[in-house]
């Protein structure tokens, strides 16, 4: 069963750089046409992938307040300000309602 864990693990690569290839936009590629990534990520089975993922796509830093393209990032609720005053906004409502 061991012998065929490299085996195994290339096609899983393979299948997972083709998948994230094929979902990033066009904008966030890198150096090469999505198409030319696409062909390079299947016939050269353990390099293609490897070099997909270090070099042809533009990756997201994990700190910031911006992701890619100009869009805002997801904050959870307990840190995003404007879910935390809509909760104020809908307690205020709730305890005018039980007054009337």
């Amino acid at each position: 069963m061991l012998r065929y864990l490299p085996f195994l693990l290339v096609i899983a690569l393979t299948i997972y750089a083709f998948i994230d290839c094929l979902n990033t936009p066009e904008e966030e590629v890198k150096h090469l046409p999505k198409v030319v990534w696409v062909i390079i990520i299947l016939l050269f089975s353990l390099v293609g992938p490897v070099v997909w993922l270090i070099a042809g796509k533009k990756r997201v830093p994990a700190a910031g307040g911006l992701g890619s393209g100009g869009r805002t990032r997801w904050v959870a609720p307990d840190d995003n300000p404007e879910f935390l005053k809509s909760l104020d906004e809908d307690r205020k409502k709730d305890e005018q309602d039980d007054r009337d």
